[in-house]
């Protein structure tokens, strides 16, 4: 039953994603049916979680390329030191989990390439892949229901580390933070950390910029345009050639039927030109007087 029910759940998950790619105003429902399908599959391979040991979770072929890892802490430890569990986000101390619950359930997730498949904010581009992290109350039997929130209560953020960011082709392209809420809005703040970003909620997190088109295409225009221009102008002057050609070779038939027409004079081949030739018809020279001195 339990090999059924995983089955099922991938299966919704696929149908939600191919379902948000006609409707992109959707998106956002196959983010939730993600969220708790991760934490129930990785409930189910870890069994009974040791407190405090951070564990790597695989997921099925099917989530290729995507990362999750699971901590389950008290929440008077998280009270006292916060959470560096995972190199990508740093919980500062004075954090409770909200509804309050003994027991805490971090889950970190990293989606990598299937980034886009999940999330896209309109009019700008992923710099870096979208990362997250959700707390959940082990003792709820459901994983939707069993999602909380937690409540920093310090006036230290909580920080969100980005080691791979690409590389924006123009400089002054300014980055920018972006927020994922489970209710699919967006919250865009500035960097001013390097590489890091600053929050105060969990959720979904990752480094835009503003939409350009691709600048080496664009350079390349005009490339293509002389080249296109060259090969217009070749064909231009090949055309020409054989349009001169072609009216000199008219022009020399209808000197020919003119002639043939007026005398009935030889004619000789000169080159492929077939010319005419009087020989028989020329005047013969004569003697102006009859003796000679």
């Amino acid at each position: 039953m339990g090999c059924r029910r995983d089955w099922l759940v991938v299966c919704i998950i696929l149908n939600a994603w191919l379902w948000q790619l006609v409707h992109g105003s959707e998106r956002y429902y196959a983010r939730d049916l993600l969220d708790s399908f991760v934490y129930d599959y990785a409930l189910k391979k870890l069994h009974r979680p040791r407190t405090g040991k951070l564990y790597n979770v695989v997921l099925p072929a099917n989530f290729s390329g995507m990362e999750v890892s699971v901590v389950r802490l008290r929440a008077r430890r998280l009270w006292k030191n916060g959470s560096n569990y995972n190199s990508s986000f740093a919980i500062p101390p004075w954090v409770l989990p909200w509804p309050f619950t003994k027991r805490v359930d971090l889950v970190y997730q990293n989606l990598g390439n299937l980034s886009s498949s999940y999330y896209n904010v309109p009019n700008y581009t992923f710099v870096a892949p979208v990362i997250g992290f959700l707390t959940y109350d082990p003792n709820r039997s459901s994983a939707s229901y069993g999602l909380i929130e937690l409540k920093v209560v310090s006036d230290d953020p909580i920080i969100v580390r980005f080691p791979n960011i690409s590389t924006h082709e123009d400089g002054n392209v300014t980055m920018k933070c972006v927020r994922f809420d489970i209710n699919g809005t967006l919250e865009f703040s500035n960097m001013t950390v390097k590489s890091s970003c600053i929050v105060r909620r969990q959720g979904h997190f990752s480094v835009v910029v503003p939409y350009q088109p691709n600048q080496a295409i664009r350079k390349n225009y005009w490339v293509m345009g002389i080249a296109a221009g060259v090969v217009g102008l070749v064909f231009l002057v090949v055309i020409g050639i054989l349009a001169y050609r072609w009216i000199k070779g008219k022009r020399i038939k209808k000197m020919e039927r003119s002639s043939e027409r007026s005398e009935g004079l030889d004619t000789i081949w000169v080159g492929r030109s077939r010319m005419p030739f009087a020989s028989g018809i020329r005047t013969q020279p004569a003697i102006e007087n009859s003796y000679l001195p």
